[in-house]
């Protein structure tokens, strides 16, 4: 029996690598996954995940334009550290209202207002989290990014959103990296141009949150800096200025739109009935309410064209 699982696992990886399911439903099938099947491959699978999905974006930057990308970066770099503060006061305001207890509401609030997943990996060692706090934080970030995935787009589609509005949103109110992409990719190759560059000015925000953190906590930890960006960067640099990779760099955006996929469904497949029970309702809550706030109060300013191109 415990062959069947590996056996439906590496089938499923292997499609998510062919581009024959789209992100949503490679996230989906990932899902559906971990919580039919114990996952036979659960600690090689994250670390598969954390590389994979830094590749990904950088290949992405093959078909990103430089000047798009500087212009997003600009711009995404004041709108994100506005959205992060109220990201942090409103999340640190909720989890005392809620009693999240230990250090679970600082790192789900931490990352909510950045980058998901990554922040609460940089900052869970600052503040000496334990495994039990990390892991509960992750599992309610992962959750709530599956659930942004599927239901973004469907959003940005039935309120009549552009491609430059949708992306903003997508970049501001989901949480991890992947699932930006994901849903930018699905509704357009500008929302997807905005979407990644503006994320990524997002995820810069972890290394003053981190030397922050660890002033106030004292402490003196190694700060894991988000050096894939730079290489997005590089890409982007290589892709508007040297002609003679022209023919080349088509391929490699599309190798990062088929890992980014591969990717959904490696992060689907961790979450499973004990990371669920596991999670427990308040600090759940305190994500979903800490999401909803940032979700509809970014999309507001959006629409009303405070936060534009």
């Amino acid at each position: 029996m415990p062959t069947v699982p590996k056996i439906i696992f590496v089938l499923a990886l292997a499609v998510s690598f062919t581009g024959l399911l789209s992100p949503p439903v490679a996230l989906t099938v990932g899902i559906v996954f971990g919580l039919s099947f114990p996952h036979p491959y659960i600690n090689e699978s994250r670390g598969i995940a954390r590389t994979l999905l830094q590749s990904s974006v950088v290949a992405l930057g093959f078909g990103m334009n430089l000047h798009e990308v500087l212009k997003a970066g600009r711009s995404g770099f004041i709108y994100t550290a506005l959205g992060i503060s109220f990201a942090l006061l409103v999340g640190l305001a909720l989890g005392k209202l809620l009693q999240v207890r230990g250090n679970s509401s600082f790192l789900i609030t931490a990352g909510t207002a950045i980058c998901g997943g990554s922040a609460i990996a940089a900052i869970g060692p600052i503040v000496q989290a334990s495994e039990e706090e990390m892991a509960v934080s992750l599992g309610a970030i992962f959750i709530l990014n599956s659930v942004a995935l599927l239901i973004f787009p469907p959003i940005g589609n039935a309120l009549h959103l552009s491609q430059s509005q949708f992306g903003l949103w997508a970049a501001l109110a989901i949480h991890d990296t992947s699932s930006v992409v994901g849903a930018a990719t699905r509704y357009g190759a500008q929302a997807l141009v905005i979407g990644t560059t503006v994320k990524l000015a997002r995820a810069l925000w972890i290394v003053p949150l981190a030397l922050g953190t660890a002033a106030v906590k004292h402490h003196r930890s190694r700060i894991q800096i988000p050096w894939f960006i730079l290489f997005f960067i590089f890409a982007a640099v290589v892709n508007t200025y040297v002609r003679t990779l022209e023919h080349i760099t088509p391929s490699l955006f599309t190798l990062g739109r088929l890992g980014l996929t591969a990717t959904l469904f490696l992060i689907g497949s961790g979450i499973s009935r004990g990371t669920l029970k596991t999670v427990g309702w308040r600090p759940l809550l305190l994500g979903v309410l800490l999401w909803l706030a940032v979700g509809i109060t970014s999309l507001y300013f959006i629409r009303t064209g405070f936060i534009a191109f």
